[in-house]
């Protein structure tokens, strides 16, 4: 199987070949879901096309809690079919389809009450481990365990002692919600799906009742396509009504957004060696392990303004402040966070009046001959999804299609990690770098790190760190423009890093020097570049304006502030 770039040369072929042949699946939206549809539908040897108006994961996919997980808070529902299946895909992941890039995280549970709570918190751990296991793909993670609250110091001293009696402690897993996208739209062009961002669905072309394609504008260049498909599959999460509303007609269900923000704190901050997971009077607090950082969140409110950027308000961080200094000896402060971010999820409307309470159960819908809907569903059980949309479009083909493969398909890089990482000594020997930084790479590409090697090689001064960014190496901005789809700074600095996240300058420091190198991939002159930087700026300071706002309106009025995209 070759290895797909996604390139500026790639984006102009693949829309070009969308434009001159019918597809038999066209998939809007490059999320999690389109992305993995687009995977789907090419592993069945189906002409495929996928577009995205932004960039890809640009929207929930980048912005959720970094958990593969089985939804522990559901088993309290009585979703059992839920959690059972998301547990699956949890171990498909882990074991098979990415290694390289979903990992085991440990969670200790404080408990506040003796006896009855250790039994009923217990009960339900112990429920989620045995299904873990009986799903059959869950043997490659440890068993949860009860600690006294001695331990459960030991292994969190940055616990207050009174805030528990004791714990327990369980796993899951976690990755880079974005970088898996980005990999997910790779494999599936490396199957021969057509794949374009930054472009953007403005119509969808008719003959009678049936959907027969879309009219599809290039934000970049300019310009208008029309891509012909026997079925269209719209997978834009929470922009499902409004791509709906493109063709007319009602759908037969509506998307709310409920709105999660997320803190990112140094390591230091907090002193332990384990992930925490808190009641809240809502739902649940997550604290979460995030290489050199912590990430703590979410929230869980509806939002009802501007989709594209959902913003944090000053009261959103006072929330999430205040719940994690209910248990932790030395508070954190504002001064303590290095970013914020907020995305939001895409929830079924009319099972319940508070968001928190509606399922995160999918559904697949056939609104109109030629025109699937996908929608709500959890970033977990996107490749379940994504079969569903896949089984329903293929009955509106006239064809015997395969069933789905992608249980048996790793990702791009997952192939030989393994044998990768356990020979990581001598490769970063043979590179000249420290194997910190091999490892570093081969748990964000896999076996795909051999290219960024490549470049180091041909170029030393690639293997430096970015300036003020030190965690990654000035080769991978590099990579993101030329192998993953990345147009503008924004892209780079927000999803194929987290660099805008991860420093407390939210990565302004090191703009230029980002742009600079992604200039040698796209042509930038000059110019252009200046544009990228101001536009990044401009970007940064509307979202600290924003996060200094009292309340949703005017923190949405306040991100308002910036431009959305930088013209070329």
């Amino acid at each position: 199987m070759r290895t797909a770039r996604l390139g500026p040369a790639e984006r102009s072929a693949a829309l070009a070949a969308m434009a001159e042949h019918e597809l038999d699946v066209l998939v809007v939206g490059g999320g999690v879901v389109g992305a993995g549809t687009a995977l789907d539908a090419a592993t069945r040897g189906l002409a495929t096309g996928l577009v995205e108006a932004r960039d890809w994961a640009s929207g929930t996919s980048s912005r959720s809690s970094k958990l593969i997980h089985g939804g522990l808070r559901y088993l309290e529902m009585l979703d059992f079919a839920l959690v059972r299946e998301a547990l699956k895909e949890r171990g498909l992941l882990l074991e098979r389809l990415a290694p390289h890039l979903v990992k085991p995280v440990p969670f200790l549970y404080p408990l506040r009450h003796k006896g009855w709570e250790r039994l009923y918190a217990g009960s339900g751990v112990a429920l989620y481990d045995a299904m873990s296991v009986s799903s059959g793909r869950g043997r490659g993670l440890p068993v949860h365990r009860h600690l006294s609250r001695r331990r459960a110091l030991r292994a969190a001293p940055a616990l207050r002692r009174d805030a528990l009696v004791g714990a327990l402690q369980y796993y899951d897993a976690q990755m880079d919600d974005a970088r898996y996208v980005a990999t997910l739209v790779r494999t599936a062009a490396a199957y021969g799906a057509h794949a374009a961002n930054r472009a953007r669905v403005v119509g969808f072309l008719r003959e009678g009742e049936r959907v027969v394609g879309a009219r599809v504008q290039d934000v970049e260049a300019g310009g208008e396509y029309e891509i012909r498909a026997r079925q269209v599959v719209n997978a834009t999460g929470v922009w499902t009504d409004d791509t709906q509303a493109l063709i007319g007609e009602r759908g037969r269900f509506h998307v709310r957004a409920s709105k999660g923000i997320h803190l990112v704190v140094p390591k230091d901050r907090i002193h332990s060696t384990t992930g925490l997971i808190l009641r809240t009077e809502k739902s649940v607090l997550f604290v979460i392990p995030w290489g050199r950082h912590w990430i703590i969140g979410t929230t869980d409110t509806e939002w009802d303004l501007d989709k594209a950027h959902p913003a944090a308000s000053s009261a959103d961080i006072d929330y999430l402040l205040d719940r994690v200094n209910g248990v932790l000896a030395t508070p954190l402060t504002r001064d303590d966070v290095e970013g914020v971010y907020a995305g939001l999820r895409p929830l079924l409307a009319g099972e319940s009046d508070a968001t928190s309470k509606l399922s995160r159960e999918h559904t697949v819908a056939h609104p109109v001959p030629g025109l699937v809907v996908v929608a709500g569903g959890k970033y977990t059980t996107y490749r379940v999804m994504a079969r569903d949309a896949v089984d329903e479009a293929v009955h509106g083909l006239d064809t015997r299609v395969a069933p789905c493969v992608t249980d048996e398909v790793p990702l791009l890089g997952a192939e030989g990690y393994r044998a990768l990482w356990n020979a990581r000594a001598r490769v970063a020997a043979r590179a000249g770098l420290h194997v910190a930084r091999v490892e570093h790479l081969l748990n964000r590409y896999g076996t795909l790190a051999e290219e960024l090697l490549d470049l180091v090689a041909g170029d030393p001064a690639l293997k430096r760190p970015v300036t003020g960014a030190e965690d990654y190496l000035r080769a991978e901005i590099l990579y993101a423009a030329s192998h993953e789809g990345a147009r503008h700074l924004d892209d780079v600095l927000t999803r194929r890093t987290r660099i805008s996240i991860e420093t407390f300058d939210r990565g302004t420091g090191c703009a230029r020097e980002c742009a600079e190198l992604m200039a040698r991939v796209l042509g930038w002159g000059e110019e252009q570049v200046a544009k990228e930087v101001e536009h990044y700026e401009k970007r940064v300071e509307a979202e600290r304006e924003s996060q200094r706002q009292p309340d949703d309106q005017t923190a949405d009025a306040a991100r308002l502030g910036a431009p959305d995209i930088v013209p070329l």
